[in-house]
């Protein structure tokens, strides 16, 4: 081999989330991560060194999901909250609001060609949205309780979901319908998604279980037991030959689809891995957990083929028995269980210099008041009713060239000094104004005694009178 295989090494730790992570994603570019948590914060980091990050202030509650649009130029974001945000990431922080269902949002996912979205609920339904006209376009309310997850193939013609109804579907985008139903009586999927060819899909489920399904054959392809807990995320390589599995047991699995076995085990989250994900080039990926962290990885090995990479994996482990050759297209399903040798990483203490610089964090706030926002719908009564609620000055497909112009401007013209100052001139003005509340409350606690005071020795005063009298 020209060069020697490399183990992922774990690159960044970003924090500046004040609760669990819930998802992670790339932006078209990998220039920057997007992050959401539940404290109810969108935080976009930027890789660019000395940058800032971005912390969008909005949503009302836990947000649950985040995702780039395809071109980079909108970002969008579930919470616990019912609405979905689509937010311009920038300094401006504009965003359009919808009021997208009658329960919490579990998931949001953008088309291929960016021209529709969908979002999954606690409501039991799944919506379709069309992006640039901001309306609701359909619904698909064939699951019968939460839906966890709702995700897009790549060419957009398909829609995979799971449920806690114990199902994976696979709906039809043209004809509103769903086509297929994977049923797992033990457990419930907490995420789905496409592999890059649209022709299988995987899913991470509560039993601890990941399953590879191919939608053409209607069948189980691979089912990995190598998590101790459940599997809240997955994310396939653009290659389609590694798929990632984030799981409560607090480790990161890296599976060799083609050779079907368990590549490497990551440690580096204190607790449950919410969310994980590939960047578009396959270069890195990303990693978030309840220790609310942000860890980034560099792939490394994704520059080997498959057969390099079993090459030198043999000779560094114990050899096992030879993989299964036909598990693309077996006769029957395969189980592929954690007992066979895999590489362990635990960069909290073999990875030097983990502890990245912490970029400053500038907050960044809704342009639309609270007192915007109406209470949602009642959509079991009109579930094919959908509205959504721009901010005013959110760009829109007919200005949208001269905003990006003007933002690059505006944020340029905008200097990190002035920034600082601005900032700590409003956190010393908040901590006067929470000094005078103080005050206040004590006062008007000291006033509410006296007046107690006054009105019971009144009372004692007229008791002893008609006392006195009688």
């Amino acid at each position: 081999m020209a060069s020697v295989l490399e183990d992922p090494s774990l690159t960044r730790h970003f924090k500046g989330h004040k609760d669990a992570v819930t998802c992670v994603d790339f932006s078209p570019d990998s220039k920057q991560l997007a992050s959401s948590a539940a404290d109810a914060f969108v935080m976009v980091w930027n890789f660019k060194p000395q940058s800032r990050a971005f912390r969008f202030i909005g949503h009302r509650e836990a947000v649950t999901s985040v995702q780039f649009s395809p071109n980079g130029h909108l970002l969008a974001s579930a919470a616990k909250d019912r609405t979905v945000r689509l937010w311009a990431p920038n300094i401006k922080g504009e965003s359009t609001i919808f009021k997208a269902h009658a329960a919490s949002v579990r998931s949001v996912d953008f088309s291929g060609d960016g021209q529709c979205m969908i979002t999954a609920s606690d409501d039991k339904s799944i919506k379709a949205w069309s992006v640039h006209h901001q309306r609701f376009l359909f619904s698909l309310i064939q699951h019968t309780n939460w839906v966890r997850c709702a995700r897009f193939s790549s060419d957009g013609r398909l829609i995979a979901s799971c449920s806690d109804d114990k199902t994976v579907r696979i709906w039809d985008t043209t004809n509103r319908v769903c086509i297929n139903t994977f049923m797992d009586y033990k457990g419930h999927s907490n995420y789905v998604s496409f592999n890059p060819s649209g022709t299988c899909v995987a899913s991470a489920a509560s039993n601890s279980t990941v399953k590879v399904w191919d939608i053409r054959m209607n069948k189980l392809l691979q089912h990995y037991q190598v998590h101790s807990a459940g599997v809240n995320c997955l994310s396939f390589h653009p290659s389609g030959n590694f798929l990632l599995s984030a799981s409560n047991d607090g480790t990161v699995k890296v599976l060799d689809l083609l050779e079907g076995r368990l590549l490497y085990t990551l440690h580096g989250h204190q607790g449950p891995v919410l969310s994980v994900a590939f960047s578009r080039d396959g270069e890195q990926f990303a990693s978030g957990g309840t220790d609310a962290q942000v860890l980034v990885w560099k792939t490394n090995f994704d520059v080997f083929g498959n057969k390099e990479i079993n090459k030198v994996h043999q000779k560094r482990l114990v050899p096992e028995a030879p993989p299964h050759l036909n598990d693309i297209y077996p006769r029957s399903a395969h189980f592929h269980r954690s007992n066979g040798h895999c590489i362990e990483i635990n960069p909290m203490f073999e990875v030097a210099d983990t502890q990245a610089f912490n970029p400053p964090i500038l907050d960044v706030r809704n342009i639309a008041s609270d007192e915007q926002m109406q209470p949602v719908p009642n959509f079991s009564e009109n579930h094919m009713r959908g509205e959504c609620m721009p901010s005013p000055g959110l760009p829109t497909t007919s200005n949208k060239r001269e905003n990006k112009g003007k933002d690059l401007v505006d944020e340029k013209s905008v200097s990190q000094s002035s920034l600082s100052s601005t900032l700590e001139h409003i956190v010393d003005q908040l901590s006067i104004l929470t000094q005078t509340v103080s005050i206040l409350e004590h006062r008007l606690t000291l006033t509410e005694d006296k007046l107690k005071e006054y009105l019971e020795n009144q009372q004692r005063n007229s008791t002893q009178s008609c006392e006195s009298d009688g």
